[in-house]
């Protein structure tokens, strides 16, 4: 067996090294993060960005457009005026209609008490 992670289960961890929650299918991104290209803000076509930020990141950052929706996902990017580090932040998840109603028809029958006549 191989020791580390595999890409996998890389991209699925957040910067503490822990698991996070990664929608199902990938979100296609703008971003291209490079250490060897100038930071630049081509939006929505294109963003280049450095891998990390910087503490400047923290009071810094803009909304690029608005939110966006793919798949079950919406999500905006965000970028830092002055060090041009950029992000796609996910905003929420849009409920599964169908499995809110399958999960509302369980707890709808899941306290019923049947009483004999």
């Amino acid at each position: 067996m191989g020791h580390g992670r595999n890409i996998h289960d890389a991209r699925n961890r957040n910067s503490a090294g822990r698991p996070s929650a990664v929608p199902e299918h990938e979100i296609a991104t703008i971003i291209e993060y490079s250490e060897q290209k100038q930071p630049s803000n081509q939006f929505p076509r294109r963003i280049v960005s450095p891998l990390r930020s910087k503490p400047c990141c923290f009071t810094d950052m803009e909304e690029l457009g608005k939110p966006r929706t793919e798949g079950r996902w919406v999500y905006q990017y965000k970028r830092c005026k002055n060090c041009g580090f950029a992000v796609r932040v996910i905003l929420r998840e849009i409920p599964d209609a169908a499995l809110a109603a399958d999960l509302r028809r369980i707890l709808a029958n899941s306290f019923v008490r049947n009483v004999p006549e």
